[in-house]
């Protein structure tokens, strides 16, 4: 076991995991603190690497793609300080980060793990119930419903619009960014069957902030989510039925490859699991073969 410990926080690696610990200084980023402890499962391991730099450098955590929903909610714009897979290092210790790296990176080479993205998230993603506040709103997930509640910094828009809810099985996908230059920062829900997203600051799907870099802890509320759709089961589909909601009549045919064309957004949204999204494919197949 190797062990490297700062005042940014510690890492402890073994044969089964990278154990992070953030640090309880003033300067340790609010979303590191908030996320806590990890214990990162070697199988879900890229490597590791040393970036050195004039002060000291960072000791990084490389995951493989697919394996945490806070790295791929973050979409690799969750940078240092907020990162919790970027160590801070002083300049006294970089020989013991660069040591630490190379080590991880021969653990993962000797349990030969795949390079290949993970099938499934191998990091639970945070805690819930969660909430956080940034900039225009408060947004808070129970693992069932996500809601958003304006704050007297929001736009005329959405506080006309009210507070919003949505339930687990309504939402298709979650987006976050940082505040980048004059572009705010924002948390974005999407929602099923609704309309194209307009901007983050008068979206009421959207938590957005304009001057947070990362919108206080909000990835940490997007992560939870996002683990939670991966893991999600969708309702049956409704019978269906032989016109439309705006009363055309099809042919039975044409409807049937109608939901087909649905049924593939859905897979691709990310809603529907692979062993899902091919049961039901074959099973409207085999409708359309019949007809």
């Amino acid at each position: 076991m190797t062990e490297i410990v700062v005042e940014d926080g510690s890492w402890t690696v073994d044969v089964e995991a990278v154990r992070i610990t953030p640090g309880s200084g003033r300067d340790v980023h609010e979303v590191r603190k908030a996320l806590g402890d990890l214990a990162v499962p070697l199988e879900a391991v890229a490597g590791a690497v040393f970036e050195p730099s004039r002060k000291g450098g960072h000791l990084r955590l490389r995951l493989r793609p697919g394996a945490d929903p806070l790295t791929e909610v973050g979409a690799g714009l969750l940078a240092a300080p907020a990162d919790p897979y970027r160590l801070a290092v002083p300049k006294e210790r970089r020989a013991a980060a660069e040591y630490m790296a190379g080590e991880i990176r021969d653990l993962v080479q000797l349990a030969q793990v795949p390079e290949q993205p993970c099938p499934e998230f191998l990091l639970p993603g945070p805690a819930v119930p969660i909430s956080a506040t940034a900039g225009d709103g408060t947004v808070s997930f129970d693992g069932v419903r996500v809601r958003l509640e304006w704050t007297g910094f929001a736009k005329s828009i959405k506080q006309a619009a009210g507070a919003q809810e949505f339930r687990l099985s309504d939402l298709t996908g979650v987006e976050w960014k940082p505040q980048s230059g004059l572009a705010y920062g924002s948390l974005r829900f999407h929602v099923r069957g609704e309309g194209p997203t307009g901007r983050p600051e008068e979206d009421p799907r959207c938590l957005s902030w304009g001057v947070q870099r990362f919108g206080g802890t909000s990835v940490l509320v997007g992560a939870a989510v996002l683990a939670r759709l991966a893991r999600h089961t969708p309702e049956p589909p409704a019978a269906l039925s032989p016109s439309e909601p705006d009363g055309r009549d099809l042919p039975s045919r044409d409807l049937l490859i109608r939901r087909l064309a649905d049924l593939g957004e859905l897979h691709r949204s990310g809603v529907l699991t692979d062993e899902e999204f091919s049961t039901a494919k074959k099973a409207l197949l085999d409708r359309i073969a019949e007809l």
